[in-house]
């Protein structure tokens, strides 16, 4: 059977029409489908994106410590110049006072080899002053001396310690000038040893009275010897023994000195 020509073109149409509506879905499907590539495409991109950031605030992270490490190193730096040079300059005074010890030691020994002839002969000036002073207190004073003469010889003291024990002896008889003492000891009179209670004000007076109180006496340097004194000064003599001995209170008492004409 035949078809009219009428029919042959809407047959041709509607077949054309069914191709093109085919093509049309087809473009679409490959479309849809590059589309889907594009997105997956940005979304791999984004994700690379989000970890170079990711990467890029990490390093930012390390150096921002970094720095702040340089920085903390840097305050420690300069700390550490300041106390170097602090350290050198108490260095270079130590070693100016090594030198200045140095040089002293040196002078030790030459201070030394002319302090021993010194205290020996303020050791002698001592002696030679005690034999002729007022003889109170001989035996503890002449012990003295002796102690000190004995003490020059030794090996195993110091020299600075000698000296300091014969300045201690200058300074026991400078305190005797100025000090009231009264103490008990015996005194030959006549022949014969007696008990005495001896009184001594300073170096201006030196005074024995016996126990009984019977005599007195005051000694005169220049002659070497007792003078008698009258019972008048036993009352004076009596206290100034208690003050010496602290039985009473100071008080003005009146006592006989020896005048040099």
């Amino acid at each position: 059977m035949k078809l009219s020509k009428l029919a042959q073109a809407s047959l041709f149409v509607g077949i054309s029409s069914l191709g093109m509506t085919g093509l049309a879905s087809s473009a679409i499907a490959a479309d849809a489908q590059q589309l889907d590539k594009v997105v997956q495409a940005g979304q791999e991109i984004n994700q690379s994106a989000g970890k170079s950031q990711q990467k890029i605030d990490k390093i930012a992270d390390q150096i921002q410590s970094k720095l702040q490490q340089f920085k903390s190193v840097n305050k420690e730096i300069d700390g550490l110049q300041v106390y170097n040079g602090q350290m050198q300059k108490q260095i270079d005074n130590q070693m100016s006072e090594l030198s200045q010890l140095a040089a002293s030691m040196e002078q030790v020994s030459i201070i030394e080899r002319q302090i021993s002839p010194l205290m020996a002969r303020m050791i002698d000036t001592l002696d030679a002053f005690i034999s002729l002073d007022v003889p109170f207190l001989p035996e503890e004073r002449n012990d003295r001396i002796a102690k000190l003469k004995a003490l020059m010889e030794r090996a195993d003291v110091a020299a600075s310690e000698k000296f300091r024990r014969v300045m201690e002896a200058y300074q026991i008889e400078v305190d005797y000038g100025r000090t009231i003492e009264a103490y008990s000891d015996l005194l030959s009179l006549d022949g014969k040893e007696m008990d005495v209670d001896f009184l001594r004000i300073g170096r201006v007076a030196f005074i024995y009275q016996t126990r009984d109180g019977s005599r007195m006496g005051l000694w005169n340097n220049e002659k070497g010897a007792w003078d008698d004194l009258d019972a008048g000064y036993r009352t004076d003599i009596n206290k100034a023994l208690r003050i010496a001995r602290k039985q009473l209170a100071p008080d003005l008492v009146v006592v006989p000195v020896n005048v040099s004409e």
